[in-house]
C-alpha cells in the first residue's frame, strides 16, 4: 500500500467521522480492509480483484442493524487519474453492467469506480449497495462518485438525493439510507420481500397462534404501535410468554391514551384488541418457540415491518397485509362488500384530485385509510414548513369507518404516522351525528371506495356517492372507484346525484383490477354541488384499461416491468387537459338515463386492430352465443377469477 493512498483513506476517515459514523452511540460499524459479517465473508471469497482467489475487499465497509440489508463500501485511489476507466464509464452508460476479460484484473485494482462496482456486484446478491469510488490525495483535490447497486440487481445506477441532485460529498448514514431506499429499484424489492413476508407470517398465525381471521391484522397492527414504545422493544425479548401478553395489551393501551384523541374514540379502538390480550395460545410456550408464539411474531414485525414503515409513510402497510391475509380467507370474499383498494388507485386518486398542503380530504368509508394515507403523502409534498405539515396532520385529513375491527386499524395506521387521528369516526356515515361532524370540517376534497354487492338497495353503491358529494364544500371534488354497474344501469339515484352535482369524468378501469375479485369497475369524477345539466357541459371519459399490472402467480397483479409511473403520469396529464385521443379518451354530453363510460362512445383507432384482434372478438361472440342462455360471460369470467 503506498503512502500516497493512506493519505485518501484517512480523507474518508475523518469524513466518516464528521458524518457520525463513528459515533459511540450509533449502531453504524465501520470495517476496514476485511469484514467480520459473515455474509459479507461468504460473498467477498471469490470477489478478489487479481482473479486469483481467496477474496478481497474495500477498504472501508460500513454497516447498521436498523438497515440490515444495506453496506456502504469505499475504495481510495491517490492519484486523480486513477478514478475510473473508460470501459466502466461506457458500461454504466449501457444497459449493463458486464465485466470483461481481458484485462479486467488490471482495471479493477488500479481504479477506484472500477474496483468498488466490482466487490459491490457480489455483495449486490444478498445486500443493497452503496458503493463510492474515491480518488485524490487532500480534500480539496479528490473526486468523489457514488453508485446504488440494489440488492438482485444486474447492474448499478447513480445515486442522487430525493430531490435529484448529484451527492459530492459525504452525507450522514441515515440521508445515504433515506436516498437509496426511496430508489424505484429498492422500493419495488422491499415491497415484495415484505408482501412474501406477509404470507409467511399468515401461515405462522394459522399454524401457532390459531387466530382468526379478523384478530390477525389486529395483530400485527397491535404490534406495530407497541414497537413505537422503546421500553417495550428493549425488554420484549426478556419476558416470559405469559408476562408478554399482558405487556403487549398494555402498552398498546398506553399508546392509544397518549394519542391526543377524544376518549370515546380510544376506547372505540381499544376494544378490538382486547380479544388478543387474552387469547390462550399466544401465552404459552411451545416446544418450537420456547418464548412463546407471541414473542416470534413481534421478533419477526420488528425485523421485517417496523424498519419499512418508519421509512415508507406513504404506504398503507396494515392495508397491504389485510389484502394479503383476505386471500387466505374461505367462501366469498364479497359478501360483506369488502374490496380493498390496490395501492396505485389510492395514489391516482390523490394525483386527479390534485391534493395540496391546504387540501381537506374526506373518505366516508376509510377502511384501512389508503386512500387518506396517499393523501397526505402527496399533501406533505407541497408543505414547506412545520406548521403546515401540523395543519395537514390536525385538520386535513377525515375519515368514518362502520365495522370497529376496521376503524382499529385506521387509527392504528394513522397513530403510527402521528396524524390524522383525531378526525377518525366510528359509525354508518349516513348516521345524522356523524354527517354533522365531517361537514364541519368542511372538506373539499372525497375520495371513496364503497362497499360492493350490498342486497340493500339503502346501500347502493351511489348512495355512498351521493353522501360524499354531499358532505363536501361547493365547488369540491369528489372521486369514487365503483362497480361498471353503475355506470351502465338506470338507476334514480343517478339523476338525484346530476341534480345537485357534476359528473366530470368517468375512467373505465382494467377488468382485472381486484383481483382474484371478478369485479369490474370505474372511476367517476365529480364537482360537488353544481347541477350537471348545463348546455355546453361535457363529460370526459376515459379508457383505462391497460395499467401495466400483470397477473403473476403467488403475487397477484403487479407492475412486473414498472411501467406504471409513465401511465399514471400519462392518464394524468390527459385527464386534467380532457385531452381527447382515438381508442383511448372522449368527450361527451351525458344525462342520468345515458351510458357513462367510454366504450359507449370512444372513436375505434383501426390502425391499431390486428387480425388476432379480430379472430379473438368474433370466437369470443360465438361463445357469447352458445352460452348465452345459460349464463352470461361475465359470469364466466367471474367464476373462473373465483376458483384460481
Amino acid at each position: 500500500m503506498s503512502k500516497n493512498e493512506r493519505k485518501t483513506e484517512n480523507i474518508v476517515r475523518d469524513e466518516l467521522r464528521k458524518c457520525g459514523f463513528y459515533d459511540s452511540t450509533s449502531d453504524i460499524q465501520v470495517e476496514e480492509q476485511k469484514s467480520n459479517i459473515e455474509a459479507v465473508k461468504r460473498l467477498m471469497k471469490t470477489a478478489s480483484k487479481s482473479g486469483g482467489g481467496g477474496g478481497g475487499a474495500p477498504e472501508f465497509i460500513a454497516s447498521a442493524p436498523s438497515s440490515a440489508d444495506f453496506l456502504l463500501v469505499v475504495e481510495c485511489k491517490a492519484d486523480r487519474k486513477d478514478h475510473s476507466s473508460a470501459v466502466v464509464l461506457n458500461l454504466l452508460n449501457g444497459q449493463t453492467f458486464v465485466e470483461e476479460d481481458d484485462a479486467k484484473a488490471k482495471r479493477t485494482q488500479r481504479f477506484a469506480i472500477d474496483g468498488v462496482l466490482h466487490y459491490s456486484k457480489f455483495l449486490a446478491r444478498e445486500f443493497n449497495v452503496i458503493a463510492i469510488g474515491i480518488s485524490g490525495e487532500t480534500k480539496k483535490s479528490t473526486l468523489m462518485s457514488t453508485y446504488l447497486w440494489p440488492k438482485g440487481s444486474s447492474k448499478p445506477k447513480e445515486l442522487l438525493a430525493k430531490d435529484g441532485a448529484v451527492l459530492s460529498g459525504f452525507i450522514p448514514w441515515k440521508d445515504y439510507i433515506e436516498h437509496a431506499t426511496f430508489d424505484p429499484t429498492v422500493q419495488k424489492l422491499r415491497f415484495d420481500e415484505l408482501m412474501s413476508f406477509a404470507a409467511d407470517l399468515h401461515d405462522f398465525m394459522r399454524d401457532h397462534a390459531k387466530l382468526t381471521e379478523s384478530e390477525k391484522p389486529l395483530l400485527v397492527s397491535g404490534t406495530l404501535i407497541a414497537l413505537r414504545n422503546k421500553a417495550f422493544v428493549a425488554s420484549y425479548s426478556v419476558q416470559t410468554p405469559a408476562q408478554l401478553q399482558k405487556d403487549w395489551m398494555r402498552v398498546i393501551q398506553e399508546e392509544i391514551q397518549a394519542a391526543d384523541i377524544p376518549q370515546a374514540k380510544k376506547d372505540n379502538m381499544t376494544q378490538p384488541y382486547s380479544s388478543i390480550g387474552v387469547h390462550p395460545e399466544l401465552g404459552k410456550a411451545t416446544k418450537s418457540y420456547p418464548k412463546g408464539a407471541l414473542h416470534e411474531l413481534i421478533d419477526r414485525l420488528n425485523r421485517k415491518v417496523w424498519p419499512f414503515i418508519s421509512i415508507y409513510h406513504d404506504f398503507d402497510v396494515v392495508g397491504q397485509f389485510y389484502g394479503e391475509f383476505l386471500k387466505y380467507t374461505g367462501g366469498d370474499k364479497k359478501a360483506l362488500g369488502i374490496v380493498l383498494t390496490p395501492r396505485h388507485v389510492t395514489e391516482i386518486f390523490a394525483l386527479l384530485a390534485n391534493v395540496n398542503k391546504d387540501s381537506k380530504v374526506l373518505d366516508i368509508c376509510a377502511g384501512t385509510g389508503g386512500f387518506l394515507i396517499s393523501a397526505m403523502h402527496r399533501m406533505f409534498k407541497s408543505a414547506t414548513t412545520e406548521a403546515e405539515k401540523k395543519r395537514i396532520r390536525k385538520e386535513g385529513l377525515v375519515g368514518v369507518e362502520q365495522q370497529p375491527n376496521m376503524f382499529a386499524l385506521a387509527a392504528s395506521n394513522m397513530i403510527l404516522r402521528g396524524d390524522g387521528k383525531a378526525n377518525l369516526y366510528q359509525g354508518s356515515c349516513f348516521d345524522e351525528g356523524i354527517t354533522f361532524a365531517i361537514k364541519k370540517h368542511e372538506c373539499d376534497v372525497g375520495m371513496i371506495n364503497p362497499p360492493y354487492s350490498q342486497s340493500d338497495s339503502d346501500l347502493h353503491e351511489l348512495r355512498f356517492i351521493k353522501q360524499l358529494l354531499d358532505c363536501l364544500q361547493p365547488g369540491g371534488t369528489g372521486i369514487a372507484i365503483v362497480p361498471m354497474g353503475c355506470a351502465l344501469s338506470a338507476n334514480a339515484l343517478r339523476a338525484e346525484i346530476l341534480r345537485a352535482h357534476t359528473l366530470e369524468a368517468v375512467m373505465s378501469m382494467s377488468d382485472q383490477l381486484f383481483y382474484p375479485v371478478g369485479t369490474v369497475t370505474c372511476i367517476m369524477v365529480f364537482t360537488a354541488h353544481k347541477p350537471h345539466a348545463r348546455e355546453d357541459r361535457k363529460t370526459w371519459f376515459g379508457y383505462w384499461k391497460a395499467d401495466g399490472f400483470i397477473k403473476t402467480k403467488h403475487k397477484g397483479r403487479i407492475d412486473l416491468n414498472d411501467s406504471w409511473p409513465a401511465i399514471r403520469d400519462r392518464w394524468v396529464e390527459a385527464f386534467r387537459n380532457r385531452e381527447v385521443h382515438p381508442g383511448e379518451s372522449v368527450r361527451q354530453k351525458v344525462t342520468a338515463e345515458d351510458e357513462w363510460c367510454a366504450e359507449a362512445y370512444m372513436e375505434t383507432d383501426y390502425s391499431k386492430i390486428t387480425c388476432d384482434d379480430f379472430e379473438r372478438t368474433v370466437s369470443d361472440y360465438a361463445i357469447f352465443r352458445i352460452l348465452g342462455s345459460q349464463q352470461s360471460i361475465g359470469e364466466e369470467f367471474e367464476n373462473a377469477e373465483a376458483s384460481e
